[in-house]
């Protein structure tokens, strides 16, 4: 099987991996006990707090461990929300093309009388700075962009944004999920004052992630019991997970120019190869999206069928966010840069790693040219366009 789905989760790495299993054979007393086993712990889950904070340019004690870049997301939001509303702020913007991690915490919010402003992004899936600053008002309590888009791949401006935020004193939230081990990082350069992060995206295990919350910044508990993550995350950690994160987002940013750049060729040779299939179209910027991110649109056909026949082929790939999968409603994300319906619905993501070759790049573009002339030749919509009597979308 090709993996092309790294987008929607990596393989855990062998340092990760090795690293759980001592923490579980070696440091597997509670953290928060005071004996000797569970003092040990308190070690490994400081050290790997160390780690994330110094790998994202962040001090340790700003650093919240949480169960993964969902409830990292909630957690910013909240908290910036509930702080904005003590000081009579309650309005909140965002871009039209988010996780629906944050989309959905901001239509809660709207449920609870918050003002929420999605700015939209132009046809490369990227948001103008000007736009941001247009929609910003007096009571502005909260900007919340992310780093990197988990379809379309694209990269936002975070640093000028988070310059923007930081001169007018408004909080800066950036979805660091897709970036995390894949793009470079530091906070304080970019006046970061909120970040969330995934192991699971850098070849790190699931179910574990991190908040950073920059000094000063009150969070609001989602979880109530113990006094674990300094009283802001109740429950026992899961060490072998955090450690395991730690060390995967280390090995990630140790090899980052190299893996980079090696990706970065096999992703442009894809993205060749495939814009040599007619009535095709990028979808996202073409330089300036994640290293391995491609994503497509194929006139004429359906994207689920697309997938389950690559699939037949050996070829693991996505139409999106792994977290709309079940949707049949076309990508929010490819309405948003202007794509039609009938045209976001035949997409396809191939999402590559250091792990992938050469010659499954190869492999892929000829298995998703010969698949797309399958599916038009029977497709009464390709019909009509070859007749006629329709016109194409994709030029």
């Amino acid at each position: 099987m090709i993996y092309a789905d790294h987008a929607a989760t990596t393989k855990i790495s062998t340092a990760a991996r090795d690293t759980m299993l001592q923490t579980m054979d070696q440091f597997w007393g509670n953290p928060s006990s005071l004996h000797t086993l569970g003092q040990k712990a308190q070690e490994v889950l400081q050290a790997s707090r160390s780690t994330v904070a110094r790998l994202i340019g962040a001090n340790m004690k700003e650093i919240y461990f949480t169960s993964g870049g969902s409830e990292a997301d909630n957690q910013a939001i909240y908290s910036a929300a509930f702080l904005g509303a003590k000081k009579g702020k309650r309005h909140i913007i965002s871009t039209t093309i988010e996780h629906h991690a944050v989309l959905h915490s901001l239509e809660a919010l709207k449920r609870q009388g918050y003002d929420i402003t999605l700015v939209p992004v132009d046809e490369s899936g990227i948001v103008k700075v000007d736009d941001v600053v247009a929609a910003i008002r007096e009571d502005t309590a909260l900007v919340t962009v992310m780093f990197a888009n988990n379809e379309i791949g694209t990269i936002q401006p975070i640093g000028e944004i988070g310059a923007l935020c930081r001169a007018r004193g408004i909080l800066f939230h950036t979805d660091a999920v897709q970036a995390a081990g894949h793009l470079h990082i530091d906070v304080k350069d970019m006046n970061i004052d909120l970040l969330s992060l995934s192991g699971h995206k850098f070849h790190g295990p699931r179910g574990v992630g991190a908040l950073y919350a920059r000094s000063g910044i009150p969070l609001t508990s989602l979880i109530e019991g113990g006094a674990q993550e300094r009283g802001k995350r109740a429950g026992t950690e899961d060490l072998p997970a955090i450690a395991g994160m730690a060390t995967a987002l280390e090995e990630a940013c140790r090899d980052l120019e190299k893996n980079t750049d090696y990706v970065r060729n096999l992703r442009d040779t894809l993205i060749a190869g495939l814009s040599r299939i007619s009535h095709s179209a990028l979808n996202g910027d073409s330089t300036r999206r994640l290293p391995g991110n491609v994503n497509f649109c194929f006139e004429g056909i359906e994207g689920e069928a697309l997938l389950l026949l690559l699939n037949a082929k050996g070829i693991a790939a996505s139409s999106g966010s792994a977290c709309t999968s079940g949707s049949l409603d076309p990508s929010h994300v490819l309405l948003a840069i202007g794509r039609p319906h009938e045209v976001a619905h035949g997409s396809l993501r191939l999402s590559l790693s250091e792990h992938n070759t050469p010659e499954e790049v190869e492999t892929m573009i000829s298995a998703v040219a010969e698949t797309v002339t399958y599916l038009r030749n029977m497709s009464p919509v390709w019909s009509a366009l070859l007749k006629g009597e329709k016109n194409y979308v994709i030029q």
